[in-house]
């Protein structure tokens, strides 16, 4: 009998192990198959990016409207293959990959039907760059054929000499191109526009005395080749821009559709109205407090030379660093250091300081905080993501909330968390450059909203600057509120990124609280560092689970 009871017994004892190994089996299976689809997105990715580089005409990329018609075929067949991945079952962070390939996908559809800055932005074809953004690629609508004089050391050793040369040699083509796409008619985008081809063309001259470059006889030929055609193609959009009556705004509708659809951010334009209403508001009323608080306090004292202006950059650097560390805001990176100093600027004189240096002059710790830019490129050289789909910039300027916002949402936060509590006068910078943000990104918003030129949009930005800081130097202004029309969404991502990282530290904090867990700031900061540069409402759900933002999005 007990024989009898000890086989059976056994036999069940396999026979549980051999359930177990077959569900284990089909876990497997399943698990498998959805990192299969997960390869297939990634493989997709690789695709997608390929395909976004036009191909070549005389050497330039090639933005001819026939062109394009020639390759939508094969766009809507990358776009059917990313339909037909099922994510089911995927993880969170793989579902926020799958989104920014659908939204990068929607940037290019989008600029394709609405923006085409090949069309109705000259300075779209704007090919040399002197200096490197502060985020992860060019601000704004940007050709694939660029010159990237920074990249260079002169005087050029032979693989760079190779490299510059063919660079340079693509600028004759492109201008000739772009005397066949520009058939817009938008008005201020043209005019504009053609500032930025006038810059080139200085560019270009200031190169011709670099180290190595005048006794190189090829080189300079194909400068002053370069240089040529910039200028015989801005005589030519001189003369066509006489002709052009038409707005450059894209409207309300079109403006929505895109905020949600390609940058990933939550709201409507009416949305973005009151926010940054609000907040322009908020840091007005701020100031003010802030004023009567400090009253008694003696007044910030400026830099008025070179080695006063060293001496307070390199103070304020040692105060930013010690205090990121010794505060525990964020785990500090042995390449954060480097990446701020080398960003600590120069005395400039008064006369000639814009709206940044006038406060930098005072205290450039406020700017060093909206410098979190520079750890972010730092971070992206020496800790690639592990996701390939994250690694890079992602296009069409969709990392605008996550690294415009996090650099605005810094300033703030460090102020709150203790940064000038030796000296509260400084706050009140804080509060002047939150309003000049939130000024600025207004009046983007009516010239979007075609309900106000660039010049009266740039009437909001300057007149509700306060203390006059965006009155000394009108060349920035010009700049902003050219870029911010190039680019739907940038102008105001500073304010509405910065909110929406607010919301998402708040919906953070109180899992964490409804968890009776601790909240430490320095894990909040590591995470959002770790997630990489994605449109903050990714960053959100990635972080909380909460994903009711995407829902509202794709809805």
């Amino acid at each position: 009998m007990m024989k009898k009871t000890f086989t059976i017994i056994l036999i069940n004892v396999l026979l549980f192990a051999l359930v177990s190994w077959e569900r284990h089996s089909e876990q497997e299976e399943s698990r498998q198959t959805l990192n299969d689809h997960y390869d297939d997105l990634v493989q997709l990715f690789k695709d997608w990016r390929a395909f976004e580089i036009p191909p070549r005409r005389d050497g330039a990329p090639d933005y001819t409207a026939v062109t394009f018609e020639k390759r939508m075929p094969r766009f809507k067949e990358l776009r059917k293959r990313l339909q037909e991945i099922d994510t089911t079952g995927w993880k969170v962070e793989e579902k926020v990959d799958w989104l920014i390939v659908w939204a990068e996908m929607n940037g290019f559809d989008f600029n394709y039907s609405v923006l085409k800055p090949w069309v109705r932005d000259p300075a779209f074809y704007k090919s040399v760059w002197m200096y490197k953004s502060d985020v992860p690629a060019h601000e704004g609508p940007t050709h694939h054929g660029t010159t990237e004089v920074w990249t260079y050391d002169f005087p050029l050793n032979d693989a760079q000499r190779t490299l510059f040369l063919n660079d340079i040699k693509v600028i004759p083509s492109l201008n000739e191109q772009a005397k066949i796409n520009l058939t817009g008619n938008a008005r201020e985008l043209w005019i504009t526009g053609i500032r930025d081809l006038r810059f080139q063309s200085s560019s270009l001259l200031s190169i011709m005395d670099y180290d190595g470059v005048k006794n190189d006889r090829v080189l300079m030929e194909a400068l002053t080749a370069a240089k040529a055609s910039t200028d015989e193609l801005v005589l030519w959009l001189e003369n066509e821009g006489k002709s052009k009556t038409g707005p450059s705004g894209i409207g309300k509708e079109h403006y929505t559709w895109y905020l949600q659809n390609v940058h990933l951010v939550p709201l409507t334009w009416e949305d973005e109205v009151m926010l940054l209403k609000r907040e322009l508001a908020r840091a007005w009323s701020s100031l003010k407090l802030e004023e009567h608080r400090n009253r008694k306090l003696p007044e910030l004292i400026e830099a008025d030379s070179p080695e006063a202006y060293k001496k307070l950059a390199d103070a304020s650097y040692e105060s930013m660093m010690r205090f990121l560390e010794a505060e525990d805001i964020v785990t500090v990176k042995p390449y954060f250091g480097p990446a701020l100093y080398e960003q600590l600027g120069a005395y400039t004189p008064k006369e000639t300081r814009n709206f940044f240096m006038i406060g930098a002059h005072y205290d450039p710790r406020p700017l060093y905080s909206h410098f979190y830019h520079w750890f972010e490129l730092a971070r992206m050289e020496e800790e690639p993501h592990k996701s390939e789909i994250r690694r890079g910039p992602l296009l069409y300027n969709i990392f605008d909330s996550r690294n415009e916002g996090t650099a605005t949402a810094v300033e703030e936060m460090f102020m709150q968390a203790g940064l000038y509590d030796e000296n509260p006068r400084v706050r009140e910078i804080v509060y002047i450059m939150i309003a000049q943000r939130a000024a600025r990104g207004l009046g983007s918003l009516y010239a979007h909203a075609n309900e106000m030129t660039m010049e009266e949009a740039g009437g909001i930005h300057t007149e509700y600057t306060p203390r006059g800081w965006m009155k000394t130097e009108k060349e920035l202004l010009i700049f902003e509120q050219h870029f911010y029309l190039r680019q739907p969404g940038y102008g105001t991502s500073y304010i509405t990124g910065k909110y929406l990282l607010e919301n998402m530290m708040a919906d953070y904090a109180k899992k964490r609280e409804d968890a009776e867990l601790d909240f430490r700031l320095k894990d909040f900061f590591d995470q959002l560092n770790a997630i990489g540069n994605i449109p903050v409402s990714l960053g959100h759900w990635q972080m909380t689970g909460t994903d009711e933002q995407i829902k509202k999005i794709i809805n």
